[in-house]
């Protein structure tokens, strides 16, 4: 069951949702957007943690995809 959960917006770009589950330490972030697709079900301690990693993730796949 779902305890908590956070949208994870970066630059207006929704990428996904940080999920607390019961009994489950961390957040699991479930990704809704494919720039991000490698972390999906990823678990860190907190939301803040998660979401730079997502942050990270996207804008390096951005900057690549813009050079292609």
């Amino acid at each position: 069951m779902i305890r908590t959960s956070k949208i994870i917006e970066i630059d207006g770009v929704f990428l996904g949702t940080a999920i607390q589950m019961s009994g489950e330490a961390g957040q699991r972030f479930y990704a809704a957007h494919e720039s991000v697709r490698a972390l999906h079900n990823a678990i860190k301690p907190d939301v803040a943690m998660l979401a730079r990693q997502v942050a990270q993730t996207f804008r390096q796949n951005r900057v690549v995809s813009y050079a292609a």
